[in-house]
C-alpha cells in the first residue's frame, strides 16, 4: 500500500502571530492599491507651478456702470435764429464750434469731446442766451444722450427719443451718421470769427429781436 499524503500541519494562534511580527509587510499593487480620496486630491494643486491669482472687488464699483470714454458726437439744439450769431457766441465763449443752421434754431457742433468739455460748452452757451434753454445731445457708439440746459445750469434728463421727434433733417442725419458736418450747407465756424465781429454780430442780432 502507498502511504497516505500527509498535510502539513497549520500553526496555532502563538506561531502565526510570531510570523507576522518578523520583517515588512509588501504593500499590495494594482487594483488593490488604496485609492485617495477626493479630499487628498483637493489638497494638492493640479498644477504646482501655475501662480495664484489674487481675485481684488473694488469697494466702490460706480465707475464700472458710468460711461468713462469720450463721445463721439456732441451737439447743442438751440433756439438761435441762424448758424452766425450762435457761431459768434461760441466765439466770446471761446469755444470751437461748426453752427448748422436749421428751420427751428442753429445746432452747435462741438471740437472737444475730452471729459466734461460738452458740459462746459453747454453751461457757457446756456449762460450767453439767458432764459432760452437748449439741449446737450451726445452720442457713444449706439447709445444717445439729452440733457437740458438753462442759464449756466444743468437741467432734466430728456429721452432721446422725443428730442429726436421733432428733430431737424439735419441734426436726425448728424445723429445717425448719415452726413458729416463738412458734408451740410450754411455752416459758420467759430474759430473764423473774431471777437470784435462776434460782439457786432450779437449787438445786431439783439436789435433785431428788440424790433420784432
Amino acid at each position: 500500500m502507498s502511504p497516505e499524503p500527509t498535510t502539513p500541519a497549520q500553526p496555532d494562534g502563538s506561531e502565526r502571530g510570531h510570523e507576522l511580527s518578523h520583517g515588512p509587510v509588501d504593500q499590495p499593487h494594482g487594483d488593490h492599491a488604496p485609492r485617495t480620496t477626493e479630499t487628498d486630491d483637493m489638497s494638492t494643486p493640479q498644477n504646482p507651478e501655475e501662480p495664484e491669482l489674487d481675485l481684488v472687488i473694488p469697494d466702490d464699483i460706480s465707475s464700472l456702470l458710468s460711461p468713462t470714454s469720450d463721445p463721439e458726437l456732441a451737439v447743442l439744439v438751440t433756439q438761435i435764429a441762424g448758424a452766425e450769431p450762435l457761431a459768434a457766441a461760441c466765439s466770446l465763449a471761446q469755444l470751437e464750434i461748426d453752427a448748422v443752421p436749421t428751420e427751428i434754431g442753429a445746432l452747435a457742433v462741438l471740437h472737444d469731446l475730452t471729459g466734461d468739455a460738452p458740459q462746459r460748452a453747454a453751461a457757457a452757451v446756456s449762460t450767453l442766451v439767458k432764459g432760452v434753454p437748449l439741449i446737450l445731445l451726445t452720442r457713444r457708439g449706439e447709445q444717445l444722450s439729452a440733457t437740458r440746459w438753462q442759464d449756466g445750469v444743468e437741467g432734466d434728463v430728456l429721452a432721446p427719443g422725443l428730442v429726436l421727434g421733432g428733430a431737424p433733417e439735419e441734426l436726425e442725419d448728424l445723429v445717425t451718421g448719415q452726413t458729416s458736418v463738412a458734408e451740410l450747407s450754411g455752416v459758420v465756424p467759430s474759430a473764423g470769427i473774431s471777437r470784435w465781429k462776434a460782439m457786432r454780430l450779437l449787438t445786431s442780432t439783439a436789435r433785431k429781436a428788440r424790433k420784432k
